[in-house]
């Protein structure tokens, strides 16, 4: 409800023959040369990841996970329930795979919280021909699957931080074998409702940070590479002419989005936890920024001096967000995946 010497040669001639190699091996495109930090991307399989969510309070989770599942950029592992009733949490989600033919990835459930915020989409939670599953205990999930791939898995976490939190406590170092931590989550200059008009207020604490503000500590001394979606960059709205857009289309995910969307009750969506996953599949559409985070017993997320332990984007061009994210979401739908 918010993640990169040469060995000395003794002689002018060797220098000369590694050079003219070195030049042949580009031009031939063998090998392509790099900007400093850089890494190579991956194009031959999808990223591996895991999304931890609070699905069927605010409606933005459902399109987080229905952007996910329509994105052969990654391969979902599995959605884990995070906060509040999260046996209905993971219902929730059975439903949302059940209802758009998607039937290879595992939900797990996540620990049990009180919770203040209201379950807007209980009724379809609730209903639907959904079968019957068994859910594993979302920690036990996390931490078997980075034991089977470690250092090759991201974790999405666009809900209350208390799963990860749980995760940390029960196996540090397993969690630490992560790839890194892409959340949703926090307020660096900007609070909520700051879309660039008026005077900055300044930011405030956000509510997946605030909810459980232990777990976020956790996370944030981790050591697990951080990349953060704060209020900064994520208070995308979803406008009418896009919703009516989206919601014409007929397939099963959209069908979906336009029931929970109407059960959410209210106007116009903030796409907060979409930004994410959009990040994941497109990093340039939220530019991240090194900071040290220090995160406040009251769930304020403060920049300071220190050694940056996350990378936090700044700033998002909303045009561009939803150029990306709508055709995706618009496709014919269920994909074969």
């Amino acid at each position: 409800m918010s993640l990169e010497k040469p060995r000395h040669l003794a002689g002018k001639a060797s220098n000369i023959r590694v050079v003219l190699c070195a030049g042949l091996l580009f031009a031939s495109g063998l090998v392509s040369p790099l900007a400093q930090g850089q890494s190579a991307p991956s194009t031959t399989h999808p990223a591996k990841i895991i999304i931890d969510s609070d699905i069927g309070d605010d409606v933005d989770d459902v399109f987080a996970i229905g952007l996910a599942l329509v994105s052969p950029e990654v391969e979902i592992l599995g959605i884990s329930s995070a906060w509040g009733d999260t046996q209905l949490r993971a219902r929730m989600i059975d439903r949302l795979l059940t209802e758009t033919s998607v039937t290879n990835i595992p939900v797990a459930e996540g620990i049990p919280t009180q919770a203040k915020s209201s379950f807007s989409q209980a009724a379809w939670a609730k209903g639907g021909n959904v079968p019957t599953k068994s859910h594993p205990p979302a920690v036990d999930f996390l931490l078997a699957q980075i034991r089977k791939d470690p250092g090759n898995i991201t974790l999405v976490a666009i809900g209350p931080l208390t799963n990860i939190g749980a995760a940390i406590d029960r196996d540090p170092v397993t969690f630490k074998k992560l790839s890194r931590v892409v959340i949703m989550g926090g307020a660096i200059r900007k609070g909520y409702g700051d879309l660039g008009f008026l005077p900055n207020r300044g930011p405030q604490p956000e509510y997946n940070i605030y909810s459980d503000v232990a777990a976020a500590h956790k996370l944030f001394a981790s050591g697990v590479p951080i990349y953060m979606m704060p209020l900064d960059s994520t208070q995308l709205k979803l406008d009418e002419d896009k919703r009516a857009l989206l919601f014409k289309q007929g397939t099963p995910l959209t069908n979906a989005l336009s029931v929970l969307y109407y059960q959410w009750g209210q106007q116009t969506p903030t796409l907060f936890d979409v930004m994410a996953v959009a990040y994941v599949l497109q990093p340039s559409l939220c530019p991240t920024t090194p900071l040290h985070i220090t995160v406040e017993n009251d769930g304020s997320t403060r920049e300071s001096a220190g050694t940056p332990n996350a990378n936090a984007c700044l700033a998002s061009d909303s045009d561009q967000f939803f150029h990306f994210i709508l055709p995706r979401l618009l496709k014919p739908f269920p994909l074969q995946r």
